[in-house]
Formats: C-alpha cells, structure tokens, sequence
C-alpha cells in the first residue's frame, strides 16, 4: 500500500497554496480558476507515487462516481472538454449506427454565439452547421427557431447550456422526437445545473463535460461523455481508443472472451482484438493523476454549486438596480441553473459602451470576458465555411458587441463581491440623474 505523507503535503498546502487575504483594488477578483485544497494534492501524489500514469483505478472510480452524481449510466475520461465534443460527435457518424450516422453534408443545428470547439467537430467532419439565434437574456437558442432550422438533411442538435443556464431541453427533445434527430448536450459550463429537477447531461443521447480549471470541478485539463446508450458508449470508447474494435479498458485483456476469436474486415481470423480497427480514431484518454485530482473535487461539487448559486444571487440583486442601462440574465423556471458566470449586455440606449465599463472594472482588477466567440461566423477560421443560418443572427451579434460578463467561482467570497458591487456603483454615479 502506497504511503501518503499527509502531513507533509498539508504543511505544503499551507505555505504554498493557501487563499491569500483579500486587499481591495490590489488582489484581482478572477472570472474563475482552481478551489482546492490539501486533499486534491493528496491525490496527485497517491497516484503519481503508484505510477500507472495512463487510466487506472483512479479513472473507474471517478467515472463511476461521476456517472452516479448525474444518475447517467456510463462515463467516458477524455483529455479535455473539446476531446469530449469530438468524441461524441465522432460517435454519431459510426458506420455501427446505419441510416442514422452522420454523413457528410447532414445538417446538425446550433447556435453561433459559441464556444469553437462545440462547432469544429461537425465542420471538420464535413457536415454543415445550421445556425439559431440567440435569446439576449437567456443566451441559449430561441426554442421557436429550432424545428424551424430542420430540414431533409438534419441528423443532429448540439449546442450548450450557456454559461451554465440550461436551453429549452422539453422544445429540444420535442423536435428531436419528431424528426429522429440525436441529441448532444454540451454540459462543459454547467455540470450541476438542473432542469425539471434532473442535471443536464441526462437528457441527450450523450453529454460533454470539462474539467479546464475554470469549470465547476476542475482536473487541471480533462473532460467526459455522458450516454445511457450502451451502444453508444461503446462506439465513444472506440474513438477515444484509436479506433480499436475491442472494449477492454487499459491495462486488461480478453474481456469479450473472444479476443482471438473474431473474423472481422479482411482480416484472417483470429486476429487479435486489442489490435483490430473498426473506426478511424484518435488517443483522448485522460491519465490516473488527473482522474485521482477530479475525485477530490467531486466530493466539493455539491459546496461549489451552492456557492455558485449564492454568488450570482448576490450580484443579480445588487445590480439588478442598473438594469435600464443592461439586459439581465434570464432563466426559466423549470430549471435551477449552476452559473458559469454573471453576465450583463449593455443595451443600445446605454450613454456608456461594453468597452467603457469593461476597461473600467478591469482597471480595478475585476476581471471581465466576452462570451468566447460572440458570433463565430465573424472570426477569420470561420467566415468561408460551409453552412446555413436561419433567419438572422442580430442577437448573437448584440453578445458579441455588447456582451461580458463577471465571475461567479467558488474561489469570489462576499469581500470580493462587495468589491464588485461598490465599483459598479462608482462606475454609475456620473449617470445617476
């Protein structure tokens, strides 16, 4: 049995990692980042000193802690969030699937105020992405243009909880039952939001989730796919594994009992199974350490989503005295979202711009972001792609212009928030009258 030295590791913690005071105008008040404390390092070292290094016990243990946590059936380690969106997406277009996989030029709709990596999976494939609108407070799809953007064409529906605010999941699975569609949740920025009671990521055919240090649980990189799919599951492995035909995890052998008893493709039979190739894959596994580390965060998830929840509280109630200069968050209240961030969209009217507040609370060492693309049809990798857009897109280009928003993270305690409300506050005395 591996020996920890706990003390040691603590009194590391302590001098090395412990939150500092917080000095106003001076400590910068962080958008997101690591919470942690001596039990995530305790971890690291637990397995780091058993040196398995690649998925081991530590990566089953979180999946099925995971798996557990989101009432899901099966989990799948990857390296990253966007290793997560690709393998998912990759999963839909397996032959195994028949007169269902993608192929390419199947439509799959979305929206453009988006994360890249959310899109470049089914771009890089050669499906078109169909584009939805935007609603300007809830920042998800306008559920009325979703079975709009259906055509011959359309296989699949994948877009995300916006900062952690869950779409309209009943128009979603509505739409999809109607016209067979697959569904992908991208739950990246809201792993713990709820809708009618049930997390996301339990609705969709499958589910994305990150573990970036900026999302709600953190293993330094890392993501996952969710499915209650068996067969699903097994084709998403597949991908995440080069693209072998076998099943086993790493490190185990045999566990179909078949291995040398296969006649697959133009192989002779009898060809091992470990090395046989039923998909054109890639290597997204995650490693043991990073597994080790998101175990100890799962057992703060329920302490972070309740902070998460308090924090935008906080802030929607002490802002939500400037909301004829901004358009508010908005949510439905069918679900209990676990905020990714507060975010604020100055409106046309305002006598300030995005730019005058933004550079104003960074000043003051509050940092601000957009929401990732804005529209992503107006950056450069984007603007000669292949694609469809219904109707108009003028409220994903409003995020864009107008759009930012402040952090919500465990790690922004009441004396930071209090911060942030009093220089909102000195930033609005000049438009008092």
């Amino acid at each position: 049995m591996t020996v920890i030295p706990k003390s040691l590791i603590k009194k590391h913690y302590l001098k090395y990692h412990k939150p500092q005071n917080f000095i106003p105008g001076v400590t910068p008040v962080k958008v997101s980042g690591r919470v942690f404390d001596q039990k995530e390092i305790e971890k690291a070292v637990e397995a780091s000193l058993e040196f398995w290094l690649t998925e081991g016990h530590f990566a089953e243990e979180f999946c099925k802690k995971f798996s557990k946590f989101l009432g899901v059936k099966y989990t799948t380690l990857v390296n990253s969030g966007s290793s997560a969106n690709l393998a998912a997406f990759s999963a839909l277009t397996s032959i195994k699937l028949g007169k269902r996989r993608i192929m390419p030029g199947d439509e799959v709709i979305t929206v453009a105020c988006s994360f890249p990596t959310t899109i470049n999976p089914i771009i890089q494939f050669g499906a078109v992405p169909v584009f939805v609108d935007i609603d300007a407070a809830s920042r998800n799809a306008v559920p009325k243009l979703i079975e709009k953007a259906v055509s011959k064409k359309t296989k699949v529906i994948m877009m995300a909880h916006t900062l952690g605010n869950p779409f309209d999941m009943k128009e979603v699975q509505k739409v999809a039952k109607k016209y067979n569609l697959w569904i992908i949740e991208d739950c990246c920025d809201a792993l713990g939001s709820k809708y009618l009671g049930e997390y996301v990521g339990s609705f969709g055919d499958l589910a994305t989730f990150s573990f970036y240090p900026a999302h709600q649980i953190t293993m330094g990189e890392g993501g996952a796919v969710v499915t209650n799919n068996p067969d699903l599951y097994v084709i998403v492995n597949s991908f995440c594994e080069w693209g072998r035909d076998c099943w086993c995890r790493t490190g185990q052998d045999n566990r179909c009992g078949r291995r040398f008893g296969y006649k697959l493709g133009k192989l002779p039979y009898g060809y091992d199974h470990k090395y046989t190739y039923s998909h054109i894959g890639y290597n997204l596994k995650s490693t043991d350490i990073a597994a080790a580390i998101g175990i100890a965060q799962l057992e703060k998830l329920p302490v972070f989503i309740k902070t998460r929840r308090k924090n935008f509280d906080y802030l929607y109630k002490n802002l939500k005295k400037y909301e004829k200069f901004f358009i508010l968050p908005a949510w439905d209240k069918k679900t209990e979202p676990c905020w990714f961030g507060f975010m604020l969209v100055v409106k046309k009217t305002a006598p300030f711009s995005r730019l005058d507040i933004v550079n104003f609370l960074q000043d003051n060492k509050i940092e601000t972001r957009s929401l990732f693309a804005g529209n992503l049809l107006r950056h450069p990798a984007y603007l000669n792609i292949k694609h469809r857009v219904v109707t108009d897109l003028k409220n994903s280009d409003l995020i864009m212009n107008n759009g930012f928003w402040i952090g919500v993270y465990p790690g922004n305690d009441k004396a930071k928030l209090r911060y942030v409300v009093s220089k909102f506050e000195e930033f609005f005395k000049k438009y008092s009258n």
